[in-house]
């Protein structure tokens, strides 16, 4: 075996490590009772200890020397390559946590996911402060041990969206507000009641799967590689792309919560499904500092997925002319009288809401935009979290002109912060301009790809995503994969133009 063939046997078993996790996780998420909180959180925290050994040991520091030096010279943007200098340089942050912090964050998480999930359920966010002040002391830890220089949430992004900081953030939202406030005004100011309100009837859960799982399939999710279950908050994990899961919530008066919970999980999905073989058990299918296996190369690259197949495809016109009758099959008491004009007015109707995953495109990023603003307060010391109720209620009526009736709505209804995740949000939003790019992109090099959609034919946009983003792993960081692909780096304009367009002609501006 040549150096970097030992090398790659080593990170594997890493690999294997961290998809045990993952599968903990998805139980606890899904399956555990609420008694096995605790005791699943002393099994996160040993396996999560064992990763941490396996990776910073002496035996990986060896086998990385070993392998760089033999491909002195290789090709720079070749997988190995790639795959030795990305875990050369998580080797290196990754060395300065101390063990028991990321033993102390693995432990905390099931517990925490556990309160956050009652206090939710319970409108009690008093019992989950606790909690959520431990995950912020412990993401304050993390940053410190990171290093940074102008702003702890900069170390902190970094493991979710390493191009990105806290003042490119600002300069991104600017960005967004100076187009999205404007039109959002126009939209508000005419607006009309629809016809009807197709949400008045019940929509049993049974058959809504049945919907959501047939176009996921559609789209190219393979259930031969995947399921779909339940969960409080709607998530995709992978174990490898052989074992790649979605899940989503249910609401019977509500169809459109579970229909684009499972579209979007499913952008995530096809995005893992479609990684190179080549790439499983490798450094370029592990994200080393925030131990889990995936093949997405950052959160922004995925959640362009999830919001492209979403959002551009899901609540477009073409999209309901093509699935507006098999919905009337499954629903035809409910889509009595009802039209695919309708419909698509209906999904896309622009209203500040209270919701950040149940926002409409034009919103969405608003919500995003407070959170972040709530991270580097919290972050800074500005903010705290016994505070934080009313910090949320004040910033949702300055950002959307709505008030929480109660934390459950409020600042309660995500569960990012219960897990510790500090610094994963802005991912949405940068995901959001990037998947405008990749989409326009697609359009520019298939031809027939916009009559192809038309006809329900997905199959040339998976093609062009998968041998432009998805098979690629985490080779190439997501400004790379946007270079590469589309020609520019992140860029607001085709998303504010793509919403632009659509909202225009939707609203008749």
């Amino acid at each position: 075996m040549t150096a970097y063939q030992i090398f790659l046997t080593h990170i594997a078993e890493l690999s294997d490590i961290l998809n045990a996790i993952s599968i903990l996780k998805w139980d606890a998420r899904t399956q555990m009772p609420p008694g096995g909180a605790e005791t699943r959180g002393y099994q996160l925290a040993t396996l999560t200890r064992v990763a941490q050994e396996h990776f910073v040991s002496d035996q990986t520091a060896r086998l990385l020397d070993a392998a760089e030096r033999e491909l002195a010279g290789a090709d720079p943007d070749s997988y190995p390559v790639r795959a030795v200098q990305q875990t050369r340089q998580y080797f290196d942050i990754i060395r300065r946590i101390p063990l028991d912090l990321v033993s102390d964050k693995a432990a905390l998480e099931p517990v925490s996911e556990g309160v956050w999930a009652a206090a939710k359920q319970n409108n009690d966010f008093a019992s989950f402060a606790p909690y959520l002040q431990k995950q912020l002391d412990l993401a304050k830890r993390q940053a410190d041990a990171v290093g940074y220089q102008d702003h702890p949430f900069d170390a902190l992004v970094f493991e979710y969206e390493p191009s990105m900081n806290a003042a490119k953030l600002r300069t991104l939202f600017n960005a967004l507000k100076a187009g999205l406030l404007p039109l959002l005004g126009k939209i508000v100011a005419n607006d009309k009641p629809l016809e009807r309100d197709l949400w008045q009837h019940d929509y049993p859960v049974d058959k809504q799967k049945i919907f959501a799982l047939e176009v996921a399939q559609q789209f190219g999710y393979d259930l031969n590689r995947g399921r779909l279950d339940i969960a409080p908050h709607p998530f995709e994990i992978s174990f490898t792309r052989q074992d790649v899961r979605i899940t989503t919530r249910y609401n019977a008066k509500y169809l459109p919560m579970a229909l684009y919970g499972t579209l979007h999980e499913t952008g995530h999905a096809l995005y893992e499904q479609g990684v190179d073989p080549e790439l499983t058990r490798t450094p370029l299918t592990i994200d080393f500092l925030g131990k889990y296996p995936v093949g997405g190369t950052s959160y922004g690259a995925h959640e362009s997925q999830s919001r492209l197949w979403e959002n551009q495809i899901g609540r477009s016109r073409e999209f309901w002319e093509v699935h507006f009758e098999r919905l009337r099959e499954i629903f035809p008491e409910q889509m009595a009288g009802a039209t695919p004009d309708l419909l698509y007015r209906s999904v896309n109707r622009v209203r500040p809401s209270l919701i950040r995953v149940e926002a409409d495109e034009v919103t969405y990023n608003l919500h995003i935009m407070l959170r972040v603003e709530i991270e580097l307060g919290l972050l800074e010391g500005s903010i705290q979290v016994k505070d934080l109720p009313e910090v949320w209620n004040a910033k949702m009526q300055e950002y959307l002109g709505v008030t929480p009736p109660n934390d459950s709505k409020g600042v309660l209804q995500d569960i990012h912060w219960s897990g510790g995740g500090f610094g994963s949000f802005p991912g949405y939003t940068v995901g959001n301009v990037m998947s405008a790019q990749f989409l326009a992109a697609a359009q520019r090099d298939t031809p027939g790809l916009d009559a192809a959609l038309a006809s329900g034919n997905y199959q040339p946009l998976l093609g062009w995503l998968t041998e432009n983003i998805y098979r690629h792993g985490r080779a190439y960081s997501a400004s790379e994969l946007l270079v590469r692909s589309t020609g520019h780096d992140l860029t607001v304009e085709p998303y504010l133009a793509y919403l632009t367009a659509k909202f225009t002609d939707l609203y008749k501006l």
